[in-house]
């Protein structure tokens, strides 16, 4: 009548330190305890047990690329498995039909608007602009 004690999840996409026990990118998932009351006069308390689990569908910017999504929700924080460019967010916060439309999972760092995208892209710019300038 309950959720299991844990529910181990391999995380085999990231790199995370390694818990005791455990494999390589194993992660233990706990039930949360949700307690509400419904009805005014009596009132019924529930306590509900659950895996703290939503189910999703998802899709890397690549295949977002040239879709029109009705409602996105985006996650452009900082992770340890990906380095994400500003090409990489331009695109995935692109998606929807507008900004009431797109909501963001967690915070991100700012540096990721501010940095160029590619020392390799920077230097070719300043090539290519020493050209213009040259003829």
């Amino acid at each position: 009548h309950y959720p299991p004690a844990c529910v181990i999840l391999n995380l085999n996409f990231c790199e995370l330190s390694p818990l005791p026990g455990l494999p390589p990118h194993h992660v233990p998932l706990s039930p949360a305890e949700f307690k509400f009351t419904i009805g005014s006069t009596p009132s019924t308390r529930i306590t509900r047990h659950q895996l703290p689990l939503t189910p999703a569908y998802a899709f890397t910017d690549f295949k977002a690329q040239g879709q029109t999504i009705n409602h996105v929700l985006v996650d452009i924080g900082r992770t340890t498995c990906v380095l994400l460019s500003p090409f990489n967010a331009y695109v995935v916060l692109s998606r929807s039909h507008g900004r009431d439309s797109v909501r963001l999972l967690r915070d991100f760092d700012n540096d990721l608007f501010l940095r160029h995208p590619s020392e390799d892209l920077r230097i070719e710019d300043n090539r290519i602009q020493q050209l213009v300038e040259e003829t």
